[in-house]
């Protein structure tokens, strides 16, 4: 009815059956009965610079509701709602939202409702949901679809550009090496995408520079750089990201040329002075390793204190052996067959001797001499268990037979009993059976192949021999022989033995030959000797009846100087070697090892001092070679001791003193002292003219000190005529002697005492030294010297002169009046007096028969006549003596005969004496006033 009167009249049916139609449409939409559908998923692209969301699928919402688009163009002038009127979008501050573009198709976009930023969020996730327009022009009972969850990507726009990490980069390297990176720089880029934020290169800028850079920024040169060339590069580097990009700013890169870098020790003195008794020294405190950057993994150093010039190879107490051995505890009955030349064992006198090794004593063997040993001085049949110990250096080898030690037939069958030598770099030990034993087939030979024998270095030798095994220690290692053959037992012979050191004796004349001199013997022009031996020798000993135990050895091998780590039960040595892995912990290792001597006179000279070291990298072609360090020890010359004999050096005794059981001491008041003189700086405050002023200054002043340390060696030795064993000799209490540890041996020519000992035990074994002459009628005086000296002659005393005169009574009865009487000492070092108590020459007994007066004055002339002779003589010898003790002894006049207060005038008719005189002088003034 309200479209009737718009309508033309002729439209009436029409618009009837548009009526009815109408109202049957009207009829069903009228009735929503159901929801909306979208799809359940969406994924969306966006830029980031567009609000535009591509969506996958497209957003389209469908409703069953909707009628039909069969009615044409009168459908929509009908139609009053569409059926899709919006989409909602859930969730927090979502930057997009959903628009419908076409009701009646359900068609929508989203859009971005601001600008996105990808670099702060590259995804975006929310729901979505579609509603209908509801029922009626009002819309009511509108139906919403169910949620659809959409996932959005920010797709990324190169909107920045790369950006260095660092403002500058530097770096060092070392000429004449070619890197495989000297440094690495680095970009990066503030895109969110992995196209843009990626740096997909570098470029060098600065042209013509031997220096290229990899697309991760690892810059390494190109050639081998020149320091003289060119000290330092600077280099600037620009970096590209993947969308092609550049770097907003460029990069500086320094890089500094070292000069060849060389591995080696730094901070290493070469030379290294060291003062004897100052304890240990180090040897490299401020040491540190240059491995010129290179990656270490592992260290070994070697460290050689070279001795090998010095003494035995090394600065040992060059006491002679048999002290050493009783310093180390070795049990009695050494016997040492290459002593030091005396009066008492002077076999080895005109033997070669290696100089310059410090007083250590060593004999040279240069294939020419050898040397008997006399009989009586070592058994020839040893008793079993007995031990041969000796220090050798030889070399190289020979096909000859050397020989050290044989004990061989003196006449006749040249048979070795046991013989020890040196074979083609073999030491071999023969050892026969005697005759004696058994007739078994027992060990005879035994061989030992040792590098030792031939390495022209000293080496110290001990067999223990305890029949039929044999214990070899070198150097206080032990070795077993590689080789022992048998033989059968010596057959039974009267025939006297030979022992011999250099050579084994051979008698080839066919005849005993005892009348051969010693200088024969040792030039080697006799045909008695064969298998001579080239080398050195020194302290060879026989010791029978036991075995040297491990400890003896081991002492009389042990160095007295050497390298020391300072590290607990840490054993001086002469080399050490190192190992480590760690460079840091490694040099505070080798800054603490230090240089020993323990000698309180240790031997002045160069000790050569060689670091050899050998580095592991983790890459072995590229590992560093570290050059050997070398240098040497100075040791300084130590403060030598001066050792001073002093005393009484001139005494008359009674003649029935002499020929007492006690006889006459020879050193009463014998004083050893020992000082060393030593430079000291002393502050000397100088007052000054013009200001009155104290000035100190420092002065050099000479300063003496009394030091206490042992003697070896006492010699007293006859001057002038050896003792007549038929009437004289020097005697001691052995007792006394070996109470204090010492040796005492004699002859005619004098007495000597060994021993390392002090020199107070010295002294007072020196005191109880007597002489005795039983026949004094022709004797009148006897002189006598005596010489201390340490460490085997190497500091010696000063000759201490000391002559005895005999005073003979004028009667024979009177010796037992004068042996009643102790003499007075006549001439001491710090006065000189004369004292003629011991002079009785006319100490008369009344008789009973009375002479005549004439009679008396005559015997009484006579008598004094005799005695002004006799003293008269006794002064002209007196000073000849000391004119040559004057020229001999230079400043040393201290110590001789002062004749000065023997200047006697004698008045037989004085009255008055000024002291009372005693003796002859007493009685002849009793018989002149009677």
């Amino acid at each position: 009815n309200k479209l009737r009167w718009k309508m033309p009249l002729r439209t009436t049916s029409a618009l009837c059956q548009c009526v009815i139609l109408c109202s049957g449409f009207k009829l069903a939409y009228s009735f929503n009965k159901h929801k909306p559908w979208i799809e359940t998923t969406y994924h969306g692209i966006v830029t980031e610079n567009d609000d535009k969301v591509l969506l996958d699928p497209p957003l389209i919402a469908l409703d069953k509701d909707a009628p039909l688009r069969y009615a044409g163009k009168i459908f929509h002038l009908l139609v009053s709602d569409e059926a899709i009127c919006g989409f909602r979008i859930h969730g927090q501050n979502v930057p997009f939202e959903a628009v419908v573009l076409d009701k009646s198709t359900g068609e929508g976009v989203i859009r971005a409702k601001d600008k996105l930023d990808c670099e702060l969020q590259k995804e975006h996730t929310f729901t979505i949901q579609a509603y209908d327009c509801g029922e009626g022009p009002d819309g009511g009972n509108m139906k919403k679809s169910h949620k659809a969850t959409v996932h959005i990507q920010v797709n990324d726009m190169n909107e920045y550009s790369p950006v260095f990490k660092e403002k500058s980069y530097k770096a060092t390297v070392i000429e004449g090496k070619k890197y495989d990176s000297i440094l690495k720089v680095e970009a990066v880029d503030a895109d969110c995408s992995f196209q843009f934020s990626q740096i997909c290169s570098y470029e060098i800028v600065t042209p013509d520079v031997p220096f290229t850079v990899d697309k991760d920024g690892n810059i390494k040169n190109t050639e081998k750089l020149n320091y003289s060339k060119e000290h330092m590069y600077k280099l600037t580097v620009t970096a590209y990201d993947c969308g092609k990009n550049r770097a907003s700013e460029d990069v500086l890169v320094k890089i500094n040329i070292k000069p060849t870098c060389k591995p080696s020790w730094q901070g290493f003195n070469k030379r290294i002075e060291y003062e004897p008794g100052t304890g240990s020294l180090a040897l490299f405190p401020s040491m540190h390793l240059e491995t010129c950057e290179e990656p270490i993994t592992s260290i070994q150093a070697s460290i050689m204190l070279e001795t090998n010039h010095i003494g035995k190879g090394c600065d040992r107490d060059t006491y002679s052996e048999k002290s050493l051995h009783k310093l180390c505890g070795a049990s009695t009955g050494t016997v040492e067959l290459l002593p030091a030349p005396s009066n008492s064992a002077n076999w080895t006198v005109g033997l070669p001797t290696d100089n310059g090794h410090d007083s250590d004593q060593v004999f040279e063997f240069n294939g020419t001499q050898a040397i008997k040993v006399p009989e009586g001085v070592v058994s020839t049949t040893l008793k079993e268990p007995f031990t041969i110990s000796v220090w050798m250096r030889h070399g190289p080898g020979s096909r000859e037979k050397e020989t050290i030690l044989c004990n061989s037939d003196k006449t006749e069958m040249n048979r070795h009993h046991y013989s020890l030598y040196v074979h083609n770099c073999r030491l071999v030990l023969l050892l026969r059976q005697e005759p004696t034993e058994s007739e078994n087939y027992k060990p005879a030979e035994f061989h030992w192949k040792l590098d030792q024998v031939c390495d022209k270095e000293w080496h110290h030798y001990v067999l223990n021999i305890e029949f039929p095994a044999v214990t070899l220690f070198v150097d206080g290692a032990t070795f077993e022989p590689f080789l022992v053959t048998e033989d059968y037992p010596l057959h039974a012979s009267k025939i006297e033995t030979q022992l011999t050191i250099g050579a084994c004796w051979q008698d080839l004349s066919g005849h005993d030959n005892d009348t051969e001199t010693l200088s024969e013997t040792l030039t080697g022009g006799s045909a008695l000797m064969t298998q001579y031996f080239r080398g050195n020798l020194a302290g060879l000993m026989i010791r029978s009846g036991k075995l040297e135990n491990k400890k003896v050895i081991d002492c009389l091998y042990t160095c007295k100087e050497g390298l020391d780590v300072q590290l607990p039960e840490e054993v001086a040595s002469s080399s050490l070697t190192l190992e480590g892995d760690d460079i840091e912990s490694f040099e505070k290792v080798m800054q603490h090892i230090s240089y020993l001597n323990s000698r309180q006179f240790p031997t002045p000279g160069i000790r050569h001092l060689r670091v050899t070291t050998t580095v592991k990298c983790f890459n072995e072609e590229t590992c560093i070679s570290v050059p050997d360090s070398e240098g040497y020890v100075m040791v300084l010359q130590p403060e030598e001791p001066k050792i001073s004999l002093s005393g009484i050096d001139h005494f008359a005794r009674g003649a029935a003193e002499f020929e007492s059981t006690e006889g006459v001491t020879l050193f009463p008041e014998l004083r050893i002292v020992s000082t060393i003189t030593r430079e000291v700086e002393v502050e000397v405050e100088a007052e000054t003219e013009a200001e009155g002023e104290d000035d100190p200054t420092v002065q050099e002043t000479v300063v003496s000190e009394e030091i206490m340390h042992n003697l070896d060696t006492c010699e007293v030795t006859v001057v002038g005529d050896e003792l007549n064993g038929d009437h004289e000799s020097l005697e001691v209490d052995l007792a006394q002697i070996q109470q204090r540890a010492l040796e005492m041996s004699s002859s005619n020519v004098g007495m000597v005492i060994t021993g390392v000992n002090t020199m107070a035990n010295y002294e007072q074994v020196l005191h109880l030294i007597r002489y005795r002459n039983w026949h004094t009628e022709a004797l009148f005086d006897r002189k006598f010297k005596l010489v201390c000296s340490e460490l085997n002659g190497r500091y010696i005393s000063n000759e201490f002169k000391v002559e005895v005169n005999v005073i003979h009574t004028a009667n024979p009865m009177d010796h037992a009046n004068n042996a009643m009487v102790q003499p007075q000492f006549i001439n001491q070092v710090q006065h000189a007096s004369v004292d003629l108590s011991g002079h009785n020459l006319a100490n008369m007994h009344q008789s009973s028969v009375v002479p005549s007066a004439a009679t008396i004055v005559i015997v009484v002339c006579v008598s004094f006549l005799v005695f002004m002779i006799i003293l008269g003589v006794f002064r002209i010898r007196a000073a000849h003596q000391g004119t040559l003790r004057d020229q001999e002894n230079g400043k040393e006049n201290e110590m001789d005969w002062d004749d000065s207060a023997l200047t006697i005038t004698v008045n037989p008719m004085e009255v008055r004496s000024k002291r009372n005189r005693a003796g002859s002088l007493g009685a002849l003034r009793a018989l002149l006033h009677s």
